[in-house]
């Protein structure tokens, strides 16, 4: 476990200095919008959710609007996301507990998080890392992908796995910024579709793909 420890540490300090401005890539001003794009962000780029909901907010700008709308004027405007039925149920109900049980207020707290529909351990971590500063590791594909590669994990791919496996080698106060960080680099060079760029990458001497 010590070299895994080692290895983490040298990998988030080369992350910071090619990323340093990393954060969260879906667009949001308040922490109830942020719960939404990631609802949305399922299946679909963040890229494409940052258009859809300004829509979503121009017509429904608050917390009780949304709560108010049918999961029926939710789809329709969230359909080019993929998934609009099940997503639009999600969202629908998830405004109206945050309205009904939470003064239209996100919870700050992770079992809480987990309660609210159609959010998972990956939503709730970006939410308590990103919203409130709290320690969190969100293992979306780009997270499991690269942390395998480097040899950060050995094989593993289930999210919840993946991210207990982290939790041990990653300073709690990294994670959320690791995580982002990661995001941008399997975008840009340790791509999932085409071969990854290795001879571009901050990490090729100590990255377990090319050790192997």
């Amino acid at each position: 476990m010590e070299t895994k420890e080692k290895l983490a540490l040298e990998i988030i300090e080369r992350l910071k200095k090619e990323y340093p401005d990393a954060g969260c890539t879906l667009d949001y001003d308040h922490a109830w919008k942020l719960l939404v794009s990631v609802r949305l962000a399922a299946q679909c780029t963040d890229a494409r959710v940052n258009v859809v909901v300004e829509d979503l907010y121009a017509k429904y700008p608050t917390v009780n609007a949304l709560a108010d709308a049918t999961p029926e004027e939710i789809e329709e405007i969230v359909r080019p996301c993929g998934l609009g039925k099940s997503k639009a149920r999600d969202i629908s109900a998830c405004m109206k507990i945050l309205r009904d049980e939470y003064n239209g207020k996100v919870p700050d707290n992770f079992n809480a998080l987990l309660k609210l529909p159609g959010v998972g351990r990956k939503s709730a971590n970006l939410i308590m890392g990103d919203v409130f500063g709290k320690p969190a590791i969100v293992t979306d594909t780009h997270c499991i992908r690269l942390v395998n590669r480097m040899g950060l994990v050995d094989h593993i791919k289930e999210p919840k796995k993946v991210e207990m496996a982290l939790w041990k080698i990653i300073p709690p106060e990294e994670g959320s910024d690791f995580c982002h960080r990661l995001v941008y680099h399997g975008r840009d060079i340790c791509t999932a579709r085409t071969k990854p760029f290795c001879d571009k990458c901050c990490l090729q001497d100590i990255c377990a793909k090319n050790i192997d």
